[in-house]
């Protein structure tokens, strides 16, 4: 099924405009669907065309990303400025209340959105694929060497000294060294051109790389000593999630490790949980029928 639908740049109150793809019935259920890095809203495409028929699809490009907003500096791109974007567009776009859709840093900002959306009931359910909690993932970096490991490109991500690298060898070709986020599935070429034309973009990949600079997240060295610093408590902004939620995970995720999995059910009261075994990071569009398949067993018996 082909993506139909329009693509629309929204103003947003505080001068922020995101370039938005709209697609399904305007009085369908809403679907707000949220990319990550380093990608676009064509994340989603495979559930788009699947779903569209059925519930008003919205996906953004996230500010920074395709001709969306890409203000300079870091703090720009905490999540508290992301998950205002969320509800500043479903307001503009008349949504009372929607299922939040995110993958990797879109999981991110789904995160906090249903942490700050369920007891308002703007937000009603959450799918997120391969994008960890925030306070399981924190304390996977400070107790699992193995996800520690497998999160040192953040640091370098961080480092100002990218920039140089990029424009010396692109962001393609430094994404795609083992080096940086280990071995990528094979991009469709026709979505990869997209990409490789925004990546070329140095306004772009500086607003893209200052979503990890503006993350609280901490990355400790490998050789740091393992276990929690003393007196460690998550963030007093991560409360339990009740509202009806989805993982969906590509167990052959080499950056963000199936281990993320284990501590979910102690911040999440209504979880179900999706492994895919055939996908990697990538599940959305690496795994389409599997995504597709969870997601309609999810929105389906919890309508």
């Amino acid at each position: 099924m082909p993506l139909s639908g329009d693509l629309q740049r929204i103003a947003l109150p505080g001068g922020t405009e995101l370039e938005v793809h709209v697609s399904g019935p305007q009085d369908a259920p809403a679907l707000l669907f949220l990319h990550g890095f380093p990608e676009n809203y064509r994340t989603w495409r495979h559930q788009i065309a699947h779903l569209q028929d059925r519930y008003r699809c919205i996906a953004p490009n996230q500010r920074g990303y395709g001709n969306s907003s890409r203000p300079v500096g870091a703090a720009n791109y905490r999540l508290a400025e992301l998950v205002g974007d969320v509800f500043a567009l479903a307001q503009a776009l008349g949504i009372a209340d929607f299922t939040i859709v995110g993958h990797d840093w879109g999981g991110a900002v789904a995160w906090a959105a249903s942490m700050m959306g369920q007891r308002s009931g703007l937000v009603t359910r959450a799918a997120i694929a391969n994008a960890p909690h925030p306070a399981v993932f924190q304390h996977l970096l400070y107790t699992d060497p193995r996800q520690r490991a497998a999160s040192q490109y953040v640091t370098a991500f961080r480092d100002p000294a990218i920039e140089a690298a990029v424009r010396k060898q692109g962001l393609a070709e430094l994404l795609l060294s083992e080096g940086v986020l280990g071995r990528l599935p094979p991009f469709d070429p026709a979505e990869l051109a997209i990409l490789q034309d925004e990546w070329g973009d140095e306004d772009r990949v500086r607003a893209m790389l200052d979503w990890y600079r503006a993350s609280p997240l901490e990355i400790p060295p490998v050789d740091a000593p393992m276990g929690l610093p003393e007196g460690y408590a998550p963030s007093p902004f991560i409360v339990p999630l009740t509202i009806p939620t989805l993982v969906i995970w590509g167990l052959k995720d080499e950056a963000l490790l199936p281990a993320n999995l284990d501590l979910m059910p102690e911040w999440v009261e209504d979880l179900r949980i999706e492994r895919v075994p055939g996908a990697g990071h990538f599940s959305p569009w690496e795994a389409p029928e599997a995504v597709n398949a969870a997601l309609d067993a999810f929105l389906s018996k919890t309508a």
